[in-house]
């Protein structure tokens, strides 16, 4: 497996506060990750290691297999949750002094500003300046400065904060095609819906410690309450049984949940040995921020 980052047992301290406590993640190429954790969790810490605006105490951070280093940072492309635009400045103009910034010539800059406005549909924005345009908008704009370079990495911090559901999900369209062009794509956000959605990887963080980290679909099977929702036509009968209980009944609705070494196959037989009619069968995962919340809560709970 190719990786674009890795973090090696890395760790942070500010005085008397450890920020990060021997972290260690690896980010596959071409992967969407998410980077978890509540407030104060050390996730914007992390995030200025990589980028090189801090240096960490101890570990090791490597891009793309070396050592990072400040001439490596051209190649990443970071989206802080604070915007970074200069609201007297218009649209175009700002784009293009950023791409300069990145060592970008002004005609192949201008080319790439022209593209990804338009697919952002903010064309007709172009030459507005920065304070004209809504929170939604000046969004949009904050991203192409990010992507603008043509970064291997690229580091989002709750990139859909203010945007409706439309802009929401033509960046994420945006975002999943870099994705499929092998850049590599980290999200620093709360929103669990849209990493469960978005990333194939997380890495959760309290208070500067590795609470969690690996494949989301492994995350949700290992924490599953081993619950089944069947919706059903007919009469279910007397169901009573020790390899599983039925939480919920309503009217062609059951919530069960099965008891070890009983398993959703038996469950399913036995329902259609009835006379009723199985309309769907259902494995009930948790979801991420059910995940987040519990182990959250149990974490503080262990201090």
């Amino acid at each position: 497996m190719s990786l674009t980052l890795e973090l090696r047992s890395v760790s942070k301290r500010f005085g008397a506060l450890e920020a990060l406590h021997a972290v260690s993640m690896e980010v596959a190429k071409g992967a969407a990750f998410g980077l978890l954790g509540p407030n104060g969790a050390g996730k914007t810490t992390l995030i200025r290691l990589v980028t090189g605006i801090l240096g960490p105490d101890s570990g090791q951070i490597l891009l793309h297999g070396q050592p990072a280093s400040g001439q490596q940072s051209s190649g990443i492309g970071y989206m802080p949750e604070e915007r970074g635009l200069y609201k007297k400045m218009g649209v175009q103009e700002q784009l293009l002094y950023l791409a300069r910034l990145k060592g970008m010539k002004s005609a192949e800059a201008k080319l790439r500003i022209k593209r990804w406005l338009a697919k952002l549909e903010l064309s007709d924005w172009a030459g507005k300046r920065i304070e004209d345009l809504s929170k939604g908008m000046q969004q949009k704009v904050q991203f192409i400065a990010t992507v603008l370079h043509d970064p291997g990495l690229i580091i989002l911090d709750e990139p859909f904060s203010g945007l409706d559901p439309i802009s929401s999900n033509l960046l994420s369209t945006e975002i999943e095609e870099l994705r499929r062009q092998g850049t590599t794509v980290i999200f620093s956000t709360h929103r669990m819906e849209q990493v469960q959605e978005l990333c194939s990887d997380i890495l959760l963080l309290n208070r500067g410690r590795v609470v969690l980290t690996g494949q989301v679909a492994n995350i949700r099977d290992a924490h599953k309450k081993h619950l089944v929702e069947v919706r059903y036509r007919g009469d279910t009968g007397s169901l009573t049984h020790p390899g599983f209980e039925v939480l919920e009944q309503q009217s062609e609705l059951l919530l069960i949940r099965l008891r070890a070494p009983f398993a959703g196959n038996d469950l399913l037989g036995l329902l259609i040995s009835r006379p009723m009619e199985v309309l769907s069968y259902r494995e009930i995962l948790p979801s991420l921020n059910d995940i987040f919340i519990q182990l959250i809560t149990e974490n503080a709970g262990h201090e």
